[in-house]
């Protein structure tokens, strides 16, 4: 993950903007990331808390593989029928 020079989230686009040491650039579409990923709105809002806070970790976690294992490990959800 060293070829990443930079990350920036842009709030009119709803993408990370990836810029890459080679000088190229990587917009990442947040929402078709959120729609594949997140399952629950406890998932969203850490996809979300990462995006604003830590868009490097963002796309590390995304260009790894290792969303979904983040999500899994980050967040606890039960459903509302597990709990009767």
């Amino acid at each position: 993950m060293n070829y990443i020079k930079s990350c920036e989230f842009n709030i009119d686009t709803a993408c990370v903007e990836v810029k890459l040491n080679d000088g190229s650039m990587v917009s990442i579409d947040c929402i078709a990331v959120e729609n594949e990923y997140a399952d629950n709105m406890y998932e969203v809002s850490e996809l979300d808390y990462l995006i604003y806070n830590e868009p490097m970790s963002y796309v590390r976690l995304l260009l790894s593989g290792k969303m979904e294992e983040y999500l899994l490990n980050s967040t606890d959800y039960t459903p509302l029928s597990d709990m009767r």
